[in-house]
């Protein structure tokens, strides 16, 4: 497995096939004229800017933990997310702007033969670091990664749709084609902007782990309880690459500390190994107290826990 802080070679690899089909495409563009493949270029330009942005919020994301962000900096390849998501609907209205002007004033076209042979090259370029992209983002669960791939991806279909396109015009000679084509592939990568915003806001609204990992860790702490020991307050949320589950076990008060300590020990153990990687956080409960029945919910009014809590006296609390 890849070091995280290696992925950023990743994406100095999407730079490089940014710059690379930028010119390509606008060579394609300049030879033949084809709004369809100005739409191309101009998304290609966003895929540069966003591979630079990637490649800054890969290396704060492989920080460690600091005073500051003890939970670590993985959460900032949300940010990547969402700026390209937006950048990519920015695309979107710019390709829709064009399109408009070019089937409001059609054009012929010139040269197509080479423009289309350039933008196939281009096209094989982000399809086969799209797909390096997707492989390694999803081994790593870096969303900045997969959502590069996602882009490059969307750049690949547009590319080819915009390729059929042109020949479309070619073979009819109806010139309104090609800008209708670009209008088309507006609509298409919009979706995608929207998905990545999607993704990027859940994220850092601290949503909860997919239904089929949430299951996982059910299954395991189900495989605890017993008349004995049970479990309640299971919360769970990703950051990034990370996973976060925290849960509340109840145990007879006439437990030792060293037997519970046991226990929770085992059931991190298995949590670990279940949905790795996650941090976990267990909070070991009596099962006779009744203050342990009120803390299901996430924020507990101070007045409430005062009232139901007794108050000890200053030499019995420790702090460690």
């Amino acid at each position: 497995m890849h070091d995280r802080h290696d992925l950023t070679r990743f994406a100095w690899l999407s730079i490089a096939t940014a710059v690379l089909t930028i010119g390509l495409k606008a060579a394609a563009y300049w030879l033949t004229g084809s709004v369809g493949l100005l739409s191309d270029a101009l998304e290609s330009g966003v895929n540069l800017i966003t591979a630079v942005f990637a490649l800054i919020i890969l290396t704060i994301a492989a920080q460690p933990p600091d005073a500051e962000h003890e939970y670590g900096h993985s959460k900032a390849e949300y940010f990547a997310g969402g700026i390209e998501g937006s950048l990519i609907l920015f695309a979107a209205l710019a390709i829709g702007f064009t399109a408009v002007q070019r089937l409001l004033h059609p054009q012929p076209l010139e040269q197509v033969g080479i423009g289309l042979f350039v933008s196939v090259l281009a096209a094989l370029g982000n399809g086969l670091t799209a797909l390096v992209l997707l492989r390694v983002g999803r081994q790593h669960n870096s969303l900045t990664l997969t959502a590069n791939a996602s882009h490059l991806l969307t750049d690949v279909w547009t590319s080819i749709g915009v390729i059929v396109g042109v020949l479309a015009v070619t073979w009819t000679g109806w010139q309104w084609l090609d800008p209708l084509l670009a209008l088309l592939v507006a609509l298409h990568i919009v979706r995608t902007g929207v998905l990545l915003v999607k993704t990027a806001v859940n994220g850092l609204m601290d949503r909860s782990l997919p239904a089929a990992e949430v299951a996982k860790v059910r299954a395991v702490l189900d495989g605890y309880c017993s008349e004995e020991v049970q479990y309640h307050a299971l919360r769970t949320r990703e950051s990034g690459a990370y996973r976060f589950v925290s849960v509340h076990v109840q145990v007879p008060g006439a437990w030792t500390v060293q037997r519970g300590h046991t226990l929770l020990e085992a059931i991190e153990r298995d949590l670990r190994q279940a949905v790795a990687p996650v941090s976990v956080f267990t909070h070991l409960e009596p099962v006779e107290d009744p203050v342990s029945w009120e803390d299901i919910t996430l924020h507990r009014e101070a007045e409430t826990v005062r009232e139901e809590t007794p108050e000890l006296p200053a030499s019995s609390i420790s702090l460690n």
